[in-house]
């Protein structure tokens, strides 16, 4: 037999959510990586809400909100001038529990879920690295090595590089990595400074996202939850180059890019300290196959794309989330393990859109052509206006950044006969709303699927435990919801109806009324075999 379920290499926030959905759904790991701890550096800053609800279902989400800085408020500046300053600190409060943009750097979020593994009893295996791994039908076998140079190997049922984008497993898969590189440095630098804002309270409180509007360069700058604690992220210009280098960028120091930035500010600004300062180049990058065989690539070791909208950390933990339920059915439950190619074909759908659109976003926010620089310059701020004050815009905005609109539609795993009417559709994320004033996805943290009845309470639902395949009856739970208004809104019927859920809450089908007979179809085409849980 295998030592373990499932091989986890890299234990950044992809690997180490994994190994947490692992526990989660009872699955056996060993994680490894080669650095001798969390990384206390990081450029990756933002946790999205739909980060957060992943969280919540683990029990940390409250623990990283009291770490991070919510953003509340956006101040763009332009010739030390006030260019736009929307409010969206209840930006999302109709689409999540957790409606804001939570400053949480990659350091914390590595911390968190470690001390996390280690609380429930489980370690991470610091200091070693994967020499080379070999796959047969049987399984995987990995020869790794620890920092003292012994090596050993470990055997699973499965394999998960979660190793970052220069990883060692995608290289020995032999898969592509095919895109381009930004030609641009940029920096980042964890600073100490005060900064005189246009006159605001939330800026003064610590929530408030400044971005810096010049010809050449850009500046984003993030308070994080220490006072006067600040982010700073931005490109080195040619100017600086030229002038304070030998004409490469790479000879650019902190000190001249944080005199720069105070030019660009045009306003007050003290900086005490500069903690730590990094140059980097932007790619954008992604894998044709999420998977070969055994193997499998999440996070940055399948795409890498550019900082725009801090989408990279969270779409990592969404790899990792879709992919440890179908681990979990396939080892657990018997299910055919046909079900983990739908991983790949998920999430490699999400991963060229991802990089599309976040490339189209950062040649707005940091192209340097004469176009972009008007339209940074003279149309943005009314834009972000816009977007910030009306409603049907912000319904459209707040659920792209935050990825709670993240849908699976087109996959094969939301096809099959369409019964009924509605507003969302199999694919989508469900819905948020509140259950007798309590968040409704407190109802679906346990790692099964969720048969959902939404009842008018005339017409009593089957008893689900008797029309289900009962092998499958350990992983599927029965919850009843009443017909609330805000539920006929969402999903466009005041009629009863059912909606199967799948483990990562994304539904795998809805019909009308309390017939369990299309949850049965749904699960005997894509999950259910005679095998024994």
């Amino acid at each position: 037999m295998p030592d373990v379920d499932v091989i986890i290499v890299g234990a950044g926030p992809t690997g180490l959510s994994l190994a947490a959905q692992c526990l989660r759904y009872g699955l056996s790991f060993a994680i490894i990586d080669g650095k001798d701890g969390p990384t206390e550096f990081s450029k990756a800053l933002v946790v999205h809400a739909r980060s957060m609800e992943i969280y919540d279902q683990i029990g940390l989400a409250q623990q990283a909100r009291s770490e991070g800085q919510p953003l509340h408020k956006l101040v763009i500046l332009s010739d030390g001038k006030l260019a736009a300053d929307p409010d969206f600190s209840e930006i999302g409060a109709t689409f999540t529990p957790f409606p804001y943009f939570l400053v949480l750097e990659q350091s914390k979020n590595e911390h968190l879920l470690n001390d996390y593994l280690r609380a429930q009893g489980a370690e991470v295996r610091w200091g070693t690295e994967l020499i080379a791994f070999h796959q047969d039908a049987e399984g995987v076998t990995a020869q790794v090595k620890a920092a003292d140079g012994e090596t050993s190997v470990l055997s699973a049922h499965y394999l998960v590089g979660c190793d970052g984008a220069s990883s060692r497993v995608r290289d020995q898969l032999g898969l592509g990595f095919h895109g381009s590189t930004y030609p641009r440095l940029f920096y980042v630098a964890d600073v100490e400074m005060t900064l005189d804002l246009p006159g605001t309270k939330l800026a003064q409180a610590g929530s408030t996202l400044v971005f810096v509007l010049g010809e050449s360069s850009v500046v984003l700058m993030l308070p994080m939850k220490d006072p006067d604690h600040w982010r700073l992220i931005g490109n080195v210009s040619d100017f600086d180059a030229r002038e304070h280098g030998d004409g490469l960028a790479d000879d650019v120091g902190a000190d001249v890019i944080i005199e720069r930035v105070k030019t660009l500010v045009a306003r007050p600004m003290t900086v005490r300290a500069v903690n730590w300062f990094s140059k980097y180049k932007v790619h954008t990058r992604h894998v044709e196959e999420f998977s070969e065989g055994r193997v499998f690539v999440a996070g940055d070791a399948a795409h890498v794309h550019t900082p725009a909208g801090g989408q990279g950390m969270n779409t990592g933990i969404q790899d990792a989330y879709n992919l440890a339920w179908k681990l979990a059915l396939v080892l657990r439950a018997g299910a055919t393990p046909a079900l983990l190619d739908t991983y790949n074909e998920e999430r490699l759908a999400n991963a060229r859109h991802l990089v599309g659109s976040t490339d189209r976003f950062f040649d707005v926010m940091a192209g340097d052509s004469w176009s972009m620089v008007q339209l940074r310059r003279h149309v943005l701020p009314g834009f972000v206006k816009l977007m910030t004050s009306f409603n049907p815009v912000r319904e459209i905005m707040f659920p792209a950044m935050a990825e709670t609109a993240i849908s699976y539609r087109e996959q094969s795993l939301s096809q099959g006969p369409r019964r009924g009417h509605f507003t969302v559709t199999p694919g989508d994320r469900m819905p948020y709303f509140l259950d007798n004033g309590t968040n409704v996805f407190e109802k679906f943290h346990a790692a099964k699927f969720h048969l959902v009845h939404f009842s008018d309470g005339q017409a009593a639902p089957q008893d689900s435990a008797t029309q289900l395949d009962p092998h499958l009856d350990p992983w599927i739970d029965t919850t009843v919801v009443p017909l609330y208004p805000r539920v006929t809104e969402l999903f466009g019927t005041d009629k009863p109806f059912t909606v199967l859920l799948r483990p990562d809450n994304h539904i795998a089908a809805i019909w009308p009324g309390h017939d369990t007979t299309p949850a049965q179809q749904w699960l005997t085409t894509h999950i259910a075999t005679n095998h024994a849980p």
